[in-house]
């Protein structure tokens, strides 16, 4: 598989790829900016804030 983005990642401009997945705590199906490998739970934006903000 190749990699169509020119350049380096980073931050400033250009579309970061999205990746589907589904959240571990909602079920609901959601994008993320990287690929989900299976061996960790992958949240989407309200669940992912809600755990950032239970403090651990």
């Amino acid at each position: 598989m190749a990699f169509d983005q020119g350049g380096g990642g980073g931050f400033g401009g250009g579309q970061r790829e999205m990746f589907k997945a589904t959240c571990a705590d909602c079920q609901k199906e959601c994008e993320v900016p990287f690929k989900p490998s299976g061996d960790r739970p992958v949240y989407c934006k309200e669940c992912f804030s809600k755990r950032k903000g239970a403090g651990r």
